[in-house]
């Protein structure tokens, strides 16, 4: 059979061929390129050749590219276009795949070429950046325990290989849980609802099958209901499905799976040394340590929780002056914190959401990117992985910067979030590749012949994850290991952060927020009025978004708790959680935590990295407006084109000069009156 993913693709750019990739192709196309990458790195480390920078460090960043081009297509798409083969691929890739991992790490022969060319390391005339690889590749063995002999180094092995299999699980799971529930609604529930929830609940109800409209646990969807529907027991019902993702009971429930990874885990990082997981990972984050984290989330977490318990008092008062007794619940807080919206600052979200057209929003982040750092965008036909996605090709100068890819919809087969990904990297390793980059959100997919509109949160979501498809799409390094968002968990969020600025331009509005069905700009008053409640119910936001952070933090302390959700409950109960708002993300769906270890220890990066946004962009202020073509400058020469070819303090410093304290994000979230 031929297959097309061991092929040449004679494609646009390179793009894989999707056209002609089946579900069958992926199993033999990872079996012949993990052979290929297994002899590739039996020859170095069985060389009787002297290591050298280019027969062993080198030789392995090349070893297993056939592998990582495979592995770039799969998981591109796996969560973004599921299907039951590729679960099942997955579920039996992932244990193989980190037994791969540590049979390279677990190679003494290969481990001992590298530690003589660290120990030589003066000697061998190397540039920075190949100094940089050779740090970190060294620093990659010893985390991945390459110094671990005898039955500790199997135990590793084998506890690697169970946390890849649960990680899989983990987000097969919640996947099934949201795509296998949905309330249906009769057209006496609809009343209340603005048109452009009915709309998207139609179109839901439409693409499940169901004889009418559907509430699904799709966030695009959920939460505008909590945020409209003035009936009580339908949002309570809407928001206890969506918070009990994962902990449904029966094959899906994600409650013991937690508690096993926390355990490993736990064994893991006492096998390398360390006191705890928390303190293994964060030693190669900004922050270093965990009390440099809790001490910042500590910080921020007062004055949030005071404002959050301000408006708390504000919105009782609101549940009773309907007629509703007791108290405040967290199905209500959407709901009564919209209608304060409306009343305290005349912003509602039916009138504003019209000009905040989706395809007019990509043309803004596009517009945006131009000004800053002159790329260009051109719309490219080539096949995608879904009919809804798109793509277009970079270009600055003339020069192409690579592929960008949008992948919008909310559909069954994709996992819940927003994410950005790449089917390839940047490198000049070997001769000069330019990236194949993707966002992927899950907004509401409009009815046939009518426009996607967006919230204002969800615009910011696309702005977000467009500001690290740039990270990638700028990347100007040799190596690979260093391309694009391969830097520090708790730095990988300033560009996408930082991105999210300009949405609030008010001259990028005035651009692009155009009516749908007049083309009309949006009127300077609604304007001003959006851009003037930017930091209303930071509270809320803030709280519950720490509480998640706190909560993942003491799960990989020195001991993992045999009971998560026991421990989980006790950490709420310690800082004062207020029993109106819920953690952002409980443990059964805390995918950022449990899908795998990337944020594990680590979803406390999103708030560091605001620190230093917040800073970033009053550097553009300083300079005399968000368009300062000097401050651009720095910013792609210093962060967005320098990937991880240097500390993330030490490029954040040349770019700016100095790290910042907490107060510009304090300020920023509207909370130092409440400091």
């Amino acid at each position: 059979m031929t297959n097309p993913l061991t092929e040449t693709w004679d494609t646009p750019f390179g793009l894989p061929p999707f056209d002609r990739i089946e579900d069958a192709h992926f199993g033999p196309a990872i079996d012949a390129a993990l052979e290929q990458a297994r002899a590739e790195v039996g020859r170095i480390a069985e060389s009787a050749e002297a290591p050298t920078f280019d027969n062993t460090i080198r030789a392995l960043t090349q070893a297993g590219e056939e592998l990582d081009r495979v592995l770039g297509v799969f998981f591109g798409i796996a969560g973004a276009e599921s299907t039951e083969a590729r679960e099942a691929l997955m579920r039996e890739l992932s244990p193989r795949l980190a037994d791969h991992a540590s049979d390279i790490h677990g190679n003494r022969a290969l481990f001992g070429r590298i530690e003589a060319l660290w120990q030589e390391r003066d000697a061998l005339g190397l540039g920075p950046e190949e100094a940089r690889v050779l740090y970190l590749t060294r620093r990659s063995f010893v985390r991945a325990g390459a110094e671990l002999e005898g039955p500790s180094a199997e135990r590793l092995k084998a506890v690697k290989a169970r946390l890849a299999e649960l990680g899989t699980a983990f987000t097969q799971n919640l996947l099934a849980d949201e795509r296998g529930w949905r309330m249906e609604l009769d057209e006496a529930e609809l009343k209340g609802l603005p048109e452009f929830v009915v709309s998207a609940a139609r179109a839901a109800g439409e693409a499940a099958g169901a004889e009418g409209p559907v509430v699904t646990l799709s966030r695009s969807l959920v939460v505008p209901f909590l945020q409209f529907c003035p009936d009580r027991d339908l949002r309570r019902r809407a928001w206890e499905a969506w918070v009990s993702r994962g902990a449904m009971g029966g094959e899906t429930d994600n409650r013991g799976i937690a508690a096993e990874i926390l355990a490993l885990r736990a064994e893991r990082a006492d096998l390398l040394g360390y006191d705890s997981f928390a303190e293994f990972k964060l030693e190669t984050e900004m922050a270093g340590r965990p009390e440099a984290v809790r001490d910042l989330l500590m910080r921020v977490w007062e004055p949030a929780r005071a404002r959050a318990l301000e408006d708390e008092v504000r919105l009782t008062a609101m549940l009773h002056a309907d007629g509703q007794t007791g108290p405040l619940e967290p199905w209500d807080w959407r709901y009564y914190s919209e209608r304060r919206r409306r009343q305290e600052h005349d912003l509602d979200e039916a009138e504003l959401k019209p000009y905040l057209q989706l395809d007019r929003m990509i043309e803004a982040a596009f517009s945006v990117a131009h000004r800053l750092f002159g790329l260009e965008f051109a719309p490219l036909d080539a096949a995608l992985h879904h009919p809804d996605a798109r793509a277009w090709e970079v270009t600055r100068d003339g020069r192409h910067m690579g592929v960008f890819v949008g992948d919008y919809f909310a559909r069954g087969s994709k996992r819940s979030g927003a994410w950005c990904t790449v089917f390839r990297g940047q490198r000049k390793l070997g001769g000069e590749v330019r990236p194949h980059v993707v966002n992927v959100c899950n907004f509401s997919k409009p009815a046939a012949g009518t426009p996607a509109l967006l919230s204002w949160d969800e615009a910011r979501t696309l702005f977000h994850e467009f500001g690290h498809a740039l990270h990638q799409m700028l990347s100007e390094v040799t190596w690979p290991q260093i391309a694009g968002t391969s830097v520090a968990r708790d730095f990988v969020e300033l560009p996408s952060q930082l991105y999210e600025h300009w949405l609030e331009v008010p001259e990028v509005v005035a651009e692009f927020a155009t009516h749908a069905e007049t083309g009309a700009p949006m009127p300077e008053d609604l304007r001003d009025r959006l851009l003037a409640v930017g930091t209303y119910d930071t509270g809320f936001e803030t709280v519950e978004y720490i509480a998640s952070a706190l909560v993942d933090m003491e799960f990989h302390g020195p001991e993992a708790p045999a009971d998560p959700m026991q421990r989980q409950a006790e950490v709420l109960q310690e800082i004062g959680m207020p029993r109106a708002i819920a953690m952002r993300h409980a443990t059964p769906h805390f995918a950022h935590v449990f899908a795998g270890d990337g944020y594990a220890a680590g979803y406390y990066s999103y708030m560091w990295s605001e620190v230093m946004d917040a800073d970033a962009f009053a550097a553009f202020e300083e300079a005399g407006g968000p368009f300062d073509a000097e401050t651009a400058r720095r910013l792609e020469v210093h962060v967005l084109s320098a990937g991880g070819s240097d500390e993330a303090a030490a490029l954040y410093t040349r770019f700016r000069g100095s790290m910042p304290g907490v107060e510009a994000l304090l300020k920023g979230r509207g909370l130092l009156d409440a400091a």
